[in-house]
């Protein structure tokens, strides 16, 4: 099946700590490349020190002992393609006896140190019936056999598209069965472009934000709204981001959407916990230290090894104490910062795809958009979406309302056998989308629709009016 789009995510080199995406086949895998650290890949393992300083794209060849080799280029006589081939496959009965190599067989071939391409080799060769096979069998048992027994892996660079099919491909339930032909819309809507300041709920992983902010491109302000006790960023993280990125990165809880509304929002609470906290740690250690010193005041002799084990806990205590305050203080911080972001209210735009029903999230973060700004909504299904849309409706406040669906299938393109692909997707979600309005004009727009026109009380006056003078 041909790819629309070509893998050219090969610019740059591999370097230690660069998050990589590894392509066999149609199967993809997110890994960071570490020193010495081994990779389970498709049920082999391997390690990623040979492919530090190569081009990003570049294939490689798994050899025994786990270490990577070049790809080497493939020459015209490698082909195993077989000039012999039949014209039907109606005598061909599927029995299992075709093959006259046994698993055990390719064991020891694997053994041996034959490589992929020489196995599969040895299997058309004592294959009865791979002659009589058409010429599109023959290819497509060539690549089957090829792709269970070759190692060949390509390492590429993140981007939004590799990551939204490898998790769409391996765990859809953990992006919401978010599609990526979906993503893709959800950024076209949603008019993401550097220099905006973009507002996104989600629990896709992180993914929509790790796509919002390469689109980006480390300028304008992203506010993550999370809901919990954190943020979950691990698909973001896959992005392998530099440092810049993370600076356009502001989070804030969902949890105090409502205060910051109501202007009664504390900025000092989680910082006056953590005081309190670690003011009575440490009294309770100012306790326990002198509950302690009392009866080694009443020995004659005290371990030495003891007291410097003792020392050693309290200055773990201290430290740990120190820590989680400078952790709290910098918390107090990110929230100060994102705070100031949405109380302007001017966000460019909004961006919503989670797991919870949409409405309530929805009506409290358009609050936060600025007039004329885009906003797109995700959801699996489609009732949710009905809901909001019904509410905008009645409640005004956004126009150009639209509820879609997205409606993908691949299509294999190869000679003589262009044809659409059996199995396909059943599903990429639904999206609402519209854009804001100032409140102001959407009350009046309501009201305006609301009152009787001119003309038609003038005719129910005259209708009225004649009724009561024939009576």
């Amino acid at each position: 099946m041909a790819e629309c789009v070509k893998d050219s995510d090969a610019e740059g080199r591999i370097s230690y700590g660069d998050y990589v995406v590894l392509k066999r086949g149609d199967v993809f895998k997110s890994v960071q490349v570490e020193n010495k650290k081994k990779v389970i890949f498709e049920k082999q393992w391997f390690f990623l020190d040979n492919a530090v300083g190569q081009l990003y794209g570049t294939m490689f060849e798994i050899e025994a002992g786990g270490s990577l080799k070049l790809k080497a280029a493939k020459h015209s006589g490698d082909s195993l393609d077989s000039k012999e081939a039949g014209q039907d496959n109606r005598h061909i009965v599927d029995d299992g006896r075709s093959q006259k190599l046994s698993r055990d067989d390719i064991e020891t071939l694997k053994e041996q140190g034959l490589k992929g391409q020489e196995i599969v080799q040895q299997l058309i060769d004592n294959s009865t019936t791979f002659k009589d096979k058409t010429e599109f069998a023959q290819e497509k048992y060539i690549k089957k056999k090829k792709k269970k027994y070759e190692s060949n892996i390509k390492i590429l660079k993140p981007s939004t598209r590799l990551l939204a099919m490898m998790y769409h491909g391996r765990e859809p339930g953990k992006i919401c069965h978010l599609r990526y032909d979906t993503l893709a819309q959800v950024l076209t809507l949603g008019n993401i472009h550097a220099g905006s300041k973009i507002i996104v709920f989600e629990t896709c992983a992180g993914l929509v934000l790790g796509s919002v902010m390469e689109r980006m491109g480390g300028y304008g302000s992203v506010i993550q709204m999370y809901p919990g006790g954190g943020p979950t960023r691990a698909g973001m993280e896959s992005f392998g981001f530099p440092s810049h990125f993370h600076q356009t990165l502001h989070e804030f809880p969902l949890c105090k959407v409502n205060a910051l509304l109501a202007g009664t929002l504390d900025l000092s609470e989680k910082d006056a916990d953590g005081n309190g906290r670690s003011e009575s740690s440490q009294e309770t250690s100012g306790v326990s230290e002198e509950k302690n010193s009392e009866p080694q005041s009443m020995e004659v002799s005290v371990d030495p090894q003891e007291e410097v084990r003792r020392a050693e806990r309290e200055r773990l205590r201290e430290q740990r104490a120190q820590e989680k305050k400078v952790k709290m203080e910098e918390k107090r911080k990110k929230l100060a910062s994102a705070a100031a972001l949405l109380e302007g209210r001017n966000a460019d735009g909004l961006v919503i795809a989670s797991r919870f029903h949409p409405c309530p999230v929805l009506m409290g973060l358009l609050k936060f958009v600025a007039p004329s700004r885009p906003f797109v909504v995700y959801c699996q299904y489609r009732e949710p979406l009905i809901e909001c849309y019904t509410k905008l409706r009645e409640q005004g406040g956004a126009i150009s309302l639209r509820l879609t669906d997205s409606w993908l299938r691949h299509y294999q393109v190869l000679p003589n056998r262009t044809h659409p692909v059996l199995l396909m997707s059943g599903g990429g979600g639904y999206l609402l989308s519209g854009t804001t309005v100032a409140a102001d004009a959407a009350k009046a727009r309501n009201q305006h629709k609301a009152e009787e026109p001119v003309a038609k009380r003038l005719k129910l006056d005259k209708i009225s009016s004649s009724c009561d003078s024939s009576a």
